[in-house]
């Protein structure tokens, strides 16, 4: 396993060494599990005391004197750099090693250079796939569809037919790209279903997590903004359009035809009806049901949504409704008194 001395590290990094450069490290751990040849990081004041005892060779850290007489890494951002660290010292997928034997490809199918194409994956007609970017093992890529450079599509991904994706995106195991829009027309007790004729799009950057189902358009497209970061088990319906930046956290989902602006974050297990708009920087908490518009910078939350601060209010209250009823009840029974003395 290859070393780094901290000064080499430091220079990846934009960190600063404190202690002894000559340290090498190959591998990076938690606090708890770091021993002699191992990174580790602090970033929550939390955990001060578990860094003071970890058996780290050296720590990332944004403020030294937290550590005194330990072997740092110093910058202001050690999350980030611990993110750059993970990149640079560890591989989670080894470099492919071309087109495997297994894999189908179709007719028109263009490639770029050191495509890397695994097992049982399928490419149909008038594919094109960017440089370095992978395709994992039994990914399927329907037909007409454009994916990016230096992208990763972990195995078992799905893109149908004309959807696009653009460079650096990562799709983890079971995303769902390009599936019918959720759409019928209801006659006589009877749901006529009405074709799905647009694409999917995800600009540059984007990571869809496990299992992340985006719903092509009825007409035009599902556009997912640069940046975009989405956790495991959401749902993104057809025409919905979410602005750069934005954060979609697990098992949340959006309805059909709903904007959200830039960087837009929604919480776990939140929900938006469909036709909304959610507005730059605005935070849908977790939980959240959302029925009506969401201001620039609003923060909501309950069901169905209200302001933050309103909401928490309330919920002040029903904690107090056990409390208020022993109340009432003792003022009922004071009451009763006063009146059985009156007659």
């Amino acid at each position: 396993m290859a070393r780094l001395r901290l000064d080499e590290l430091a220079l990846h990094l934009g960190a600063r060494v404190v202690g002894d450069p000559a340290v090498e490290v190959c591998r990076i751990r938690a606090l708890d599990e770091a021993g002699s040849l191992d990174l580790s990081f602090l970033h929550n004041s939390r955990y001060v005391e578990q860094a003071r005892q970890s058996n780290a060779a050296a720590i990332l850290v944004a403020d030294p004197d937290l550590l005194p007489g330990r072997n740092l890494l110093v910058c202001d951002e050690p999350y980030l750099a611990l993110a750059r660290a993970l990149e640079l010292m560890v591989s989670r997928m080894a470099p492919g090693q071309g087109i495997h034997p297994s894999a189908v490809l179709a007719e028109g199918v263009e490639l770029g250079e050191d495509v890397c194409i695994g097992p049982l994956a399928a490419v149909g007609p008038g594919c094109r796939i960017g440089d370095r970017t992978r395709i994992g093992s039994g990914c399927v890529l329907v037909g007409d569809v454009v994916v990016g450079e230096d992208c990763l599509l972990h195995p078992r991904v799905v893109v149908e037919d004309g959807c696009r994706i653009g460079d650096r995106c990562i799709l983890q195991s079971g995303v769902v790209i390009g599936s019918d829009g959720f759409g019928y027309a209801t006659v006589d007790g009877i749901h006529h279903k009405v074709p799905q004729v647009g694409i999917v799009v995800l600009e540059d950057d984007v990571e869809l997590g496990a299992n992340v189902c985006v719903d092509r358009a009825t007409l035009g497209e599902t556009r997912i903004g640069s940046g975009v970061k989405v956790d495991n088990l959401v749902q993104i319906a057809h025409n919905v359009v979410v602005g750069d930046g934005s954060i979609l956290v697990s098992q949340s989902g959006i309805s059909g035809s709903t904007k959200l602006g830039r960087y837009v974050v929604m919480g776990g297990q939140a929900g938006a009806a469909g036709h909304l708009s959610l507005g730059e920087g605005a935070q849908i908490t977790a939980k959240t049901a959302v029925f009506k518009d969401v201001p620039p910078g609003g923060v909501v939350s309950g069901v169905p949504a209200r302001p933050r601060n309103e909401w928490a209010r309330s919920q002040a209250g029903v904690a107090r409704l056990g409390m208020m009823r022993q109340q009432l009840k003792e003022l009922e029974r004071r009451l009763l008194k006063l009146e059985s003395d009156d007659d």
